[in-house]
């Protein structure tokens, strides 16, 4: 298991634009680092995420050059401005038009926006607009990559360490821990003579790793006045066969990933996280990002899971739809309805959920993706329905839920 990221969290002022904040959250992360290392863990990055888009105290296109300035001299290796805030039917939705230029024009920023929220309901225009924002970067960037910086959140509190959903709660600075640990699934699966043993067994591994990230951070955030927010175990993949969530599911019994009997594991998987004892922040769910998932991208090939399924996956408690690539020509409404179903299973089901869909220009449904880049296992691009529900947009911006 590694650490993928030490994820801080400060405000920008509109004084000093965060100048001491983004410094000391840097020592912060360095100090926690080698807390970690000690231990014997691997940390892979730092990163730094601000107060939502919507909140920063200046226009955020001038803004984001000069945070990134700060975030890279204090060490940090990405930078998450967080969501526009559309979670509210009065929501001010004017940021949105900056999302397009703040990926486009950057490799290391990451930005979002918020469309639903429990007890509020659905801002179906954000999701109108940020459909054709995805498109857009889908066609401004190479291969499309641009939108693994840009995601579609429901139901995301503050504080979750994995990008691209973390974002700041305005209260005093934070850090959290999110890991790379899908190895411990496969670890526990494999070779178990019974599900209650595989159980068991992670559980027991996730307690341990957890006990042992939470003894080397909790005294260095409380040395330096960071809020210790807690760990984010999802099962977070690597494109390696025994570091894949995939391999785990069949490891435990199911033929092929995406075979009936996917929906329990899932479940099962997320339970293990449920149950074991660790200080809990974030998803702490089933991750399933295609293209980040050696044995998912292989089980691509053989269509043997849709964007449906990943959907129904991410009801018994997924993290949403991940890394997902889909054909160049995906029309808006289709985006827009696919955004939509997944807010309303994060409202329903209480649950946070995102998207980050990945639209690849001039790629046809059952091609092979060819992304260049350490984090990806390429794999065929997901099949559409060619369908959308425009009927359901442009009536009224916001619906209650």
């Amino acid at each position: 298991m590694d650490i993928r990221s030490i994820t801080c969290f400060v405000n920008i002022d509109a004084a000093t634009h965060g100048a001491s904040a983004i410094a000391q959250a840097g020592e912060a992360a360095r100090q926690t680092r080698q807390a970690l290392e000690a231990q014997g863990l691997t940390v892979q990055s730092a990163r730094l995420a601000t107060q939502p888009l919507s909140l920063l105290p200046d226009p955020p296109l001038p803004l984001s050059g000069e945070l990134w300035s700060r975030c890279a001299e204090a060490g940090f290796s990405y930078l998450s401005l967080g969501p526009v805030l559309a979670d509210a039917p009065d929501a001010d939705l004017s940021r949105l038009d900056d999302l397009v230029e703040l990926v486009c024009t950057t490799e290391t920023l990451f930005a979002t926006t918020l469309v639903a929220r429990r007890d509020q309901g659905i801002h179906l225009e954000a999701i109108r607009r940020t459909a054709s924002i995805i498109r857009d970067i889908a066609h401004s960037t190479d291969l499309g990559f641009g939108n693994l910086r840009m995601a579609v959140l429901a139901n995301v509190d503050p504080l979750a360490p994995f990008f691209p959903a973390a974002y700041h709660d305005g209260g005093a600075p934070a850090l959290s821990i999110a890991t790379e640990s899908a190895d411990l699934a496969v670890a526990a699966f494999s070779g178990a003579r019974s599900v209650d043993e595989a159980r068991k067994t992670l559980i027991a591994a996730v307690e341990a790793e957890g006990q042992r990230i939470a003894q080397a951070v909790e005294p260095v955030a409380e040395q330096l006045g960071f809020r210790f927010a807690g760990i984010d175990f999802s099962w977070a993949p690597f494109p390696e066969e025994l570091r894949s969530i995939g391999t785990a599911v069949e490891r435990l019994g199911v033929e092929r990933f995406g075979a009936p009997g996917t929906l329990f594991v899932a479940a099962l998987l997320t339970s293990c996280l449920r149950q074991a004892r660790f200080p809990h922040c974030g998803f702490n769910g089933l991750m399933l990002p295609v293209l980040e998932d050696s044995l998912l991208a292989a089980r691509s090939h053989e269509r043997l899971f849709t964007v449906n399924d990943l959907l129904l996956y991410s009801s018994v408690c997924g993290t949403g739809l991940d890394t997902v690539p889909l054909p160049g020509d995906v029309g808006e409404e289709e985006l827009a309805g696919i955004l939509l179903d997944m807010a309303t299973l994060a409202l329903r089901l209480n649950k946070p959920l995102t998207a980050r869909l990945m639209p690849i220009p001039g790629a046809q449904a059952g091609d092979l993706t060819e992304f260049d880049f350490s984090y990806f296992a390429n794999g065929r691009v997901l099949d559409v329905k060619g369908l959308g529900s425009s009927g359901l947009f442009g009536r009224e911006p916001w619906i209650a839920f």
